[in-house]
C-alpha cells in the first residue's frame, strides 16, 4: 500500500491559503484539538492558533444595534504551540520575512503527525534548515508535544530560542462574529514550576470552566543535553522560557516541547492545574517516546477503521477519504465515552458555528455504528442527559414530551443566535432557524438505528426507550387536526433546506405541512408504539407509569400516524412544503452570469433587498431527505400507512425536480444527492460524490472550512462508499448487500462490526467477498447478498459472484 495515500502534502507558503490548511492540519484526540498553525505564529490575519477543548463552552452577551444578545461559544483556549528562535540580538524568525529555498508541510494521516521542514536564507545570507514534528497524543488524552530541529549549514553562532504559553487568545476565528464579544477568559495562575517547566491557568468567566496546561521544554545539541542559558519571561497572561545556546556550522539543535492539558471538568481530577504539573512529571522524558505511543495507539483504531479504494491507480480519492475518517476520529474518539459531549458540526478545529451540536450526527453515526458503537453510545447519551432541558423546552413552547433544540451545547437550551451577520450585505439579519423542529426526529433516528446495527437492548431499556417516547409524544402534540381535510397538519417550522423560512405573502416566519417534518414525524410516531412492544414487560409498565402514558394517548398517536397530511404537485412530485408549487420559478442563468458563485443565494438575495422565501429554489436536500433516511420499500410502507399511493417512478420523478432546483448552499447536499442517485444515475451520483468528497480541501463554500471543518459531509462520503455502493442495509439481524459499484471504482474493503461479529468485506464488481473476523457470539451471522442468504461463521470466508 502506497505510504502517498496516507499524506497531505503542501509545498510552498501560499499566506492566503494558510487559514485552509490550518483547519485541514488540525491535530486531535476526542478531548482536545490544536489547529495546524506554525508554532511561531500568532492570530494576524494569515494565521489563526486556536486549542479548543471538546465541550468547553461559555456564554457571553453583546450590544447589536440596540438589542443585547447572548452567544454561547466554544473558546478558544490558550494556546501551547509558541517555539520560536532567533540569532542572538536579531527579530524573532517569520517565514515572510526569509527567503525560502524548501518549504514543505505534511500531515501523516497513518500516525497522526503534522510535520513541517523549511531551508531558508536571511537578509544576512545565513542558511538554516528547520524541521518540525507535532501531535497531540491519541494515547493520552492530556498530552501534546512538538519538536524542533536546527541545523546551521554555513553559519555558526548564538541562538536564541522561546517556549511559551499564551493566554491572551480571543475568539476571532470567524470574520462574521468579530462584532460579538469574544473575551472569555481569565487569567488565575502564570508560574514557572521548575527550571524546564512553565504552568498556565485560566477560567472562563462564565461557565468558570478552568484550564491549565503545563510546559515542558528540554534542548538538545548533537542528541546530548545542551549547554545554554536560561531566562524567565513573564507578562500578563505570557510566559515564556528563553534559551541561548551556541552552535557550530552543522550542528543539529533539538528542542522538545511536552504539554499537558487538563480542565475542572475531567474525570477523577482533583485540580486541573496539579493534574498537569503531574502529568508532566511522569511523562516520558524524549519526544520520540511519547510518538511511538501515539503512532501505536493510531494504529490501533486504523485497524478497524480503514476503508481501501483501488480507483485506476489514482490516489487522490483514498487520501482525501482517509484525512475525512481521521478529521471524525479526532473530533470523536474513545476518549469521548467518558466525557459529556456531542458531535459538533465544524469538528473541535475552529469556531465556526460557535462548536455547536446540530442535526449532523444523522450523517455521522452510521459510521461509527458499524465500527465504533461504544462511541455512538456514548454520544446518545449526551442526548440523554439533556433530556430534562428538552422536556422544558416542550413545556414552554406549548407542546408535551421532550423538544431538543436546533443548536446545542452545554447544558441543552437553544443555542441559535437570534441574528446573523450577512456578510455580503453588511447587516443583521433574523435568525429563524430555531423553528426546524425536525431536530427531534434525528435524535430518534439515531437512537433506533444504534439499536438496529447492535442490538444494545440494555442501552434502549435504560435510555433509548424513555428518549423515544418522549419525542414520539412531542410530535402527537405538535400535529393538530385539520377538520375539513380530515388530516392532521404541523404548522409553523421549517425544514432543512434553510432557505425557505415563511411565506413571501405571510407575516411572521414559519411554513406548513413540510413533507421531511411530517413524515418524520409520522415515523417517530410508528417506532415509538413499536419501542413499547420491544421492552420486557416489567420496564415496560416502569416506563409507562413514570411518563404517566394512557391508552388514549397512544391510541392518538396511532391515529396521528396514520392520518399525517403531506402535499403533493399535480404530476404526484411531493411538495416540500405547502404551497410551495404556487412560488416562482428562479432565474437560475440570470444569476449564475451574474454572480461566479452562487452557493449561497440567500445571502445573494437579502444584499438585493429579496429573498428566496418567493422561488422554487434550495439550499440543500429537503423532501430528497427522505429517499436518503429509508429505502423505496420502508418509503412505501409509510405511504401506504397514510392511505397515499406509492409509485416507483414518484422517486426519480422528486429527485429530478428538486435537484435542478438545488444551489447546494450545504456541503450535506452534494452528499445527499449523491446518495439519491445511487440507484438511478450512478455517472451523477459518482461525480456529485467527488465534489462532495473535496468540498473541505477545495473550500468549496467560499472561506468557510478555514473556520472549521464540515464534519458531517466528511462522515458522509465515508459513509456513501461502506453503505450506498455497497447497497448495505441492516434489517431484522440481517445483513443485506445489494451493491452497486460506480464505473470507476474497481475494488472497496473494509472491516465493520454487525450485532458483535466483526466481518471483513471485499467488493469489485464481479465478486463480494465476506470474512468473519471475530465475534463472541456461537450463532454465525446472517448476510443476504441481492436475495441470496448465508450463514458465516467467525474465521471463514465465503465469496459469491456478482457478475
Amino acid at each position: 500500500m502506497s505510504r502517498e495515500q496516507w499524506l497531505f502534502t503542501y509545498e510552498g507558503f501560499e499566506p492566503a491559503r494558510e487559514g485552509l490548511r490550518e483547519a485541514l492540519c488540525t491535530l486531535g484526540n476526542g478531548y482536545f484539538a490544536t489547529r495546524g498553525a506554525a508554532p511561531e505564529a500568532h492570530a494576524d490575519g494569515t494565521h489563526y492558533p486556536g486549542t479548543y477543548l471538546a465541550g468547553g463552552y461559555n456564554r457571553l452577551e453583546t450590544d447589536l444595534a440596540g438589542r443585547v444578545v447572548e452567544n454561547e461559544d466554544l473558546v478558544n483556549m490558550p494556546n501551547w504551540l509558541p517555539l520560536t528562535f532567533r540569532h542572538e540580538g536579531g527579530d524573532w524568525f517569520d517565514v515572510r520575512s526569509v527567503t525560502p529555498l524548501e518549504y514543505r508541510q505534511v500531515l501523516d494521516l497513518e500516525r497522526g503527525l503534522l510535520l513541517r521542514t523549511i531551508r531558508f536564507e536571511d537578509a544576512a545570507g545565513r542558511r538554516t534548515r528547520l524541521e518540525q514534528r507535532r501531535f497531540v497524543h491519541m494515547g493520552d488524552k492530556h498530552l501534546a508535544g512538538q519538536e524542533l530541529v536546527l541545523v546551521p549549514e554555513n553559519w555558526s553562532g548564538r541562538v536564541q530560542v522561546r517556549s511559551a504559553l499564551d493566554g491572551r487568545v480571543v475568539n476571532a476565528g470567524v470574520a462574521r462574529y468579530r462584532q460579538l464579544n469574544g473575551q472569555h477568559l481569565r487569567l488565575l495562575v502564570a508560574e514557572e514550576v521548575d527550571p524546564e517547566t512553565l504552568l498556565l491557568e485560566v477560567e472562563t468567566v462564565q461557565s468558570r470552566l478552568e484550564v491549565a496546561e503545563a510546559a515542558r521544554t528540554r534542548l538538545f545539541v548533537e542528541g546530548h543535553p545542551a549547554a545554554l542559558l536560561k531566562t524567565l519571561l513573564l507578562e500578563e497572561g505570557f510566559l515564556a522560557h528563553e534559551f541561548i545556546v551556541t552552535l557550530a556550522k552543522g550542528q543539529r539543535l533539538t528542542v522538545e516541547k511536552v504539554v499537558a492539558l487538563y480542565s475542572s471538568k475531567d474525570p477523577a481530577v482533583s485540580e486541573a492545574a496539579m493534574e498537569a504539573r503531574d502529568a508532566l512529571k511522569t511523562a516520558p522524558g524524549r519526544f520520540e517516546e511519547l510518538v511511538a505511543t501515539h503512532v501505536q495507539a493510531w494504529s490501533h483504531l486504523w485497524r478497524r477503521v480503514d476503508i481501501e479504494l483501488e480507483l485506476d491507480g489514482l490516489d487522490e480519492p483514498q487520501r482525501v477519504l482517509r484525512l475525512h475518517i481521521f478529521h471524525l476520529l479526532q473530533t470523536v474518539s474513545p476518549h469521548s465515552i467518558d466525557q459529556d459531549v456531542g458531535v459538533p458540526a465544524r469538528g473541535w478545529h475552529g469556531e465556526a458555528y460557535r462548536g455547536h451540536i446540530f442535526w449532523d450526527e444523522l450523517f455521522i453515526f452510521p459510521f461509527l455504528n458499524l465500527r465504533l458503537p461504544f462511541l455512538t453510545r456514548a454520544i446518545l447519551r449526551y442526548r440523554y442527559r439533556r433530556l430534562g432541558r428538552a422536556r422544558q423546552a416542550a413545556r414552554e413552547a406549548g407542546f408535551q414530551g421532550a423538544m431538543f433544540p436546533w443548536q446545542s451545547g452545554s447544558n441543552g437550551r437553544e443555542e441559535s443566535q437570534r441574528l446573523h451577520l450577512n456578510p455580503r450585505s453588511g447587516r443583521w439579519v433574523e435568525d429563524v432557524t430555531w423553528m426546524q423542529r425536525h431536530i427531534n426526529a434525528a435524535v430518534a433516528y439515531n437512537v433506533w438505528q444504534y439499536h438496529r446495527a447492535t442490538a444494545d437492548s440494555e442501552f434502549l431499556y435504560y435510555y433509548g426507550a424513555e428518549m423515544m417516547l418522549e419525542l414520539a409524544r412531542f410530535w402527537a402534540s405538535l400535529a393538530r387536526w385539520n377538520p375539513g381535510l380530515g388530516r392532521y397538519e404541523i404548522k409553523n417550522v421549517m425544514g432543512p433546506d434553510e432557505y425557505h423560512t415563511g411565506y413571501p405573502d405571510r407575516p411572521g416566519p414559519g411554513l406548513d405541512n413540510n413533507a421531511y417534518t411530517n413524515l418524520m414525524a409520522v415515523w417517530v410516531l410508528c417506532k415509538g408504539l413499536e419501542t413499547l412492544h420491544l421492552l420486557p414487560r416489567e420496564r415496560r409498565a416502569e416506563l409507562i407509569e413514570f411518563l404517566r402514558l394512557e391508552d388514549s394517548e397512544l391510541a392518538r398517536w396511532d391515529e396521528v400516524s396514520r392520518k399525517m397530511r403531506l402535499v403533493f404537485h399535480q404530476d404526484g412530485v411531493i411538495s416540500q412544503f405547502e404551497g410551495y408549487e404556487r412560488l416562482q420559478e428562479f432565474d437560475w442563468k440570470a444569476y449564475r452570469a451574474r454572480y461566479p458563485d452562487i452557493h449561497r443565494l440567500d445571502r445573494i438575495l437579502e444584499a438585493e433587498g429579496d429573498s428566496p422565501n418567493r422561488y422554487k429554489l434550495s439550499k440543500q436536500a429537503d423532501v430528497l431527505m427522505l429517499f436518503y433516511l429509508f429505502s423505496a420499500d420502508e418509503l412505501r410502507e409509510l405511504l401506504e400507512r397514510l392511505g397515499y399511493p406509492f409509485e416507483p417512478e414518484m422517486i426519480p420523478r422528486t429527485v429530478d425536480y428538486y435537484l435542478r432546483r438545488t444551489s447546494h448552499g450545504s456541503t450535506l447536499s452534494g452528499v445527499v444527492h449523491s446518495w439519491v442517485l445511487t440507484r438511478g444515475d450512478r455517472e451523477a451520483s459518482w461525480r456529485l460524490f467527488n465534489e462532495a468528497l473535496r468540498s473541505d480541501i477545495s473550500d468549496v463554500q467560499g472561506g468557510t472550512t478555514p473556520e472549521g471543518i464540515h464534519l458531517g459531509a466528511m462522515a458522509g462520503t465515508v459513509d456513501l462508499l461502506q453503505r450506498a455502493y455497497t447497497g448495505l442495509e441492516v434489517r431484522a439481524g440481517v445483513l443485506h448487500f445489494n451493491p452497486h459499484l460506480p464505473q470507476e471504482l474497481k475494488r472497496l474493503k473494509f472491516s465493520l462490526r454487525y450485532h458483535k461479529h466483526w466481518v471483513e468485506v471485499e467488493l469489485t464488481p464481479a465478486m463480494l467477498r465476506l470474512t468473519g473476523l471475530w465475534s463472541p457470539l456461537e450463532q454465525p451471522l446472517e448476510v443476504c447478498v441481492r436475495g441470496e442468504c448465508l450463514r458465516l461463521q467467525s474465521c471463514e470466508t465465503q465469496e459469491l459472484r456478482l457478475a
